[in-house]
């Protein structure tokens, strides 16, 4: 029997199995991961899970995740990111542009997998795009590359509006400073005036939005960061209170009665991150993987708040809305 025949027999009798199959049932090996992450636990994101299911690897049996959650407290991350060198984990997945730093801090050869980082080129963290360099790949949020589409949405929104306020947190300068850059650069060319506001702690976000007030702001852009989704109902909250029209990244903050967001799908992203972790466990090396920028983006429109803050949303815009809360 030529090698084309036995092929063909054994795949009609079940002896060859998928990729993820085949590596799910390898007997004994069972591979160990760190998740780092500024935000609270207590376990992955869900679609971050399944993407690993997907591809064989069952958190328990096959695969141990050690999770290490900051909670807020970017000054546990260097310690954190340390705790999973010392485990010897074959790869760190970190969230936010400060947790995958740390990791960066505490090893220069265990791989690191970006999960969702805003600008990983502007932040140093990897060389380029193409060609990431040393041990850090994975995911961009492209937050700085999509400042001015944010910016125009809100002019389509509020032709009148010439006063915009930005609200960012002031501890993630290195993720921050490239955002507020980008924003001036598309302000400017859209004759816009920003106030920017940076908060250092929650307890700054009152008075940051009364100055936003004195300052006249006509609509808001909220900087996307753990800090902003962590204190999401309190922003969104304020912004209603302000009547200020308020631009966010993510769908929650819509969701939470937020009036508009613009940004990549969240969920889709964390999937992706597990092929990155796939291809990595399986010997492919950081540096010859490609950063991947996301390929869906989601706008996403509460027409009840846009009804209480006064602004028509306008049919162009909303016929571009890829979903509605009324």
């Amino acid at each position: 029997m030529d090698r084309r025949a036995f092929l063909a027999v054994a795949a009609a009798g079940g002896f060859i199995a998928m990729p993820a199959v085949t590596r799910a049932q390898q007997a004994g090996k069972v591979d160990r991961i760190g998740f780092l992450s500024l935000g609270s636990g207590p376990t992955a994101p869900v679609t971050f899970r399944e993407g690993l299911r997907e591809l064989g690897y069952v958190e328990g049996r096959n695969l141990i995740i050690e999770y290490r959650w900051a909670a807020g407290k970017a000054e546990r991350l260097p310690e954190m990111a340390a705790e999973l060198v010392r485990l010897k984990v074959e790869v760190i997945v970190g969230v936010t542009t400060p947790g995958i730093e740390a990791a960066r801090r505490a090893t220069s050869t265990i791989p690191i997998v970006m999960a969702a980082v805003a600008d990983p080129v502007g932040s140093g963290l990897v060389a380029s795009i193409a060609r990431p360099g040393g041990n850090v790949t994975g995911l961009t949020l492209m937050s700085t590359e999509l400042v001015g589409k944010r910016l125009q949405l809100v002019r389509e929104l509020l032709p009148k509006a010439t006063r915009v306020a930005v609200l960012a947190y002031h501890g993630y300068t290195s993720a921050t400073r490239p955002y507020l850059e980008q924003m001036r650069a598309a302000a400017q060319q859209m004759g816009v005036q920003l106030v920017v506001q940076e908060v250092k702690e929650a307890g700054d976000l009152p008075g940051a939005f009364t100055a936003m007030q004195r300052e006249r702001a006509q609509a808001l852009d909220v900087r996307g960061s753990p800090f902003s989704a962590q204190n999401a109902k309190r922003i969104v909250e304020l912004a209603a209170h302000h009547r200020l029209p308020a631009m966010y990244d993510t769908r929650s903050f819509v969701e939470a009665g937020g009036l508009v967001s613009y940004g990549p799908s969240l969920p889709e992203m964390f999937r992706r991150a597990a092929f990155y972790v796939d291809r990595i466990l399986k010997g492919a090396k950081p540096a010859d993987l490609p950063v991947e920028q996301p390929t869906k983006f989601e706008l996403v429109i509460n027409l009840k708040t846009g009804k209480a803050l006064g602004p028509t949303i306008p049919q162009s815009v909303l016929g571009r809305a890829d979903h509605v809360v009324e």
